[in-house]
């Protein structure tokens, strides 16, 4: 059960309003997800937020924008986010990702999960070679 429900954009303050209104100029929608909504509740928490996600996702960057989603496909299956995972693949298809990518991520995913929790098992020092 959800600990905050959603601010719906007619309910909000015009601060939140604002933000609200630059999310969906900068995605092209005229939709609000639930995280914004919830994040609402503290204006300060929702513009930091928002102003940071805005910066790191943007394109044109050294990284793609769907490379972009996929490694946070990766974190939000690795920190079992599944708001998270199911907004990201969403992000990720429309930027492009096919099914045969997301199988393939979903296997480096795990496999990468599975080496780290063995080397993290046997405290296996790390190569001086990939220092």
């Amino acid at each position: 059960m959800p600990i905050a429900r959603p601010i719906q954009p007619e309910d909000a303050s015009p601060e939140v309003r604002a933000v609200f209104d630059d999310i969906m100029a900068t995605r092209k929608t005229d939709w609000i997800n639930d995280f914004w909504k919830v994040l609402a509740h503290h204006p300060p928490t929702l513009k930091r937020t928002w102003e940071s996600l805005k910066q790191v996702m943007a394109p044109g960057g050294a990284l793609d924008p769907l490379t972009k989603e996929m490694i946070y496909i990766a974190v939000s299956v690795t920190n079992g986010c599944e708001y998270c995972i199911a907004s990201h693949t969403a992000s990720a298809r429309a930027k492009g990702m096919t099914e045969p990518m997301l199988g393939e991520l979903m296997g480096v995913i795990g496999m990468a999960n599975e080496t780290n929790a063995l080397v993290k098992a046997y405290q296996v020092e790390v190569d001086e070679r990939f220092r």
